[in-house]
């Protein structure tokens, strides 16, 4: 029976047990779809990265969520290139991966993974306060408290997300979110998630405090969101937050309401926008894995 040496790498994260973890799979070549597949769901992570070898780039990633395949991950990107240089397999700088949808480009700086997001998009959705905070368990007047600056909108770079700016700390921490809700509107408007999100911090250095609920992809809240991340800085800079003087390098904190605190730096001046973290190593083992005979693409 074949052995394969398997990682869970907490991302967005300095210690573990916190951020947001994912499976890797340094040395991948000879797995097949289906053995990736069980492996992903024996792992349990979100999501768990493949490293195998390639001809287009330094190493191609696969990625797995435990019900299938999916194109990219970024908090498994950042978890990968975080060990390989923690394992002395890399040095600061650029560093490529072939996807299933081209090649990934990261820049290793000073052990922060950096990633650029695809082109920025904001929109704004005819949608009410009311439902809205019936959604996620909110009084509405912590959103219409502050919606007169930042409406509720609709941004991605890369993966589309409902933004929702709330007054305070005290109103996010306090949600209570009705996920057949959130999911009945997730899909309503094409998004991945609902990523609520105030300037009232824990850490003073925060620029704010989110949280991200995708029950649509299966996730409940998310502790940690890279995808989302990029997102809200690109319509903080739409909405002219800030008063104009919009900041080189923000960070965003997520995840301390479910036990699992992340950090997530971002350049929302770029274009594209830039996310960058740190990632830590949290368990380091092997799993065993039968043969498969069929090599079948799964995907999600």
């Amino acid at each position: 029976m074949d052995t394969r040496r398997t990682l869970l790498v907490d991302a967005f994260a300095t210690e573990p047990l916190s951020g947001n973890p994912a499976g890797l799979v340094p040395d991948a070549d000879g797995l097949s779809t289906e053995a990736m597949a069980a492996i992903a769901r024996e792992l349990h992570a979100s999501e768990t990265a493949f490293l195998l070898a390639s001809d287009a780039a330094d190493r191609r990633i696969r990625y797995f969520t435990p019900a299938g395949e999916i194109d990219r991950c970024w908090h498994a990107t950042v978890a990968t290139v975080a060990w390989l240089a923690e394992a002395g397999r890399i040095e600061d700088g650029t560093h490529t991966f072939e996807t299933n949808v081209g090649t990934l480009e990261t820049e290793l700086d000073d052990e922060t993974v950096w990633m650029d997001g695809e082109v920025a998009a904001v929109t704004r959705p005819d949608l009410g306060y009311d439902r809205v905070a019936s959604a996620l368990g909110a009084d509405p007047a912590t959103l219409e408290d502050i919606g007169a600056d930042l409406p509720l909108a609709i941004a991605s770079t890369g993966l589309r997300y409902l933004l929702v700016p709330m007054n305070f700390l005290q109103a996010l921490s306090g949600l209570e979110p009705d996920l057949q809700a959130i999911e009945a509107l997730s899909v309503e408007l094409d998004v991945t998630g609902v990523y609520a999100f105030t300037f009232d911090t824990l850490d003073g250095d925060s620029t704010l405090h989110g949280r991200m609920f995708a029950p649509r992809a299966g996730i409940e809240e998310d502790p940690v969101t890279g995808t989302a991340s990029g997102a809200v800085a690109a319509y903080l800079r739409e909405f002219g937050a800030f008063d104009g003087e919009f900041p080189d390098e923000m960070t965003f904190e997520q995840g301390h309401f479910v036990d699992r605190p992340g950090r997530v730096r971002v350049r929302g001046e770029t274009d594209p926008i830039a996310v960058g973290g740190r990632a830590v190593t949290a368990l380091d083992g092997t799993i065993a894995v039968p043969a498969f005979e069929a090599d079948e693409i799964i995907e999600a």
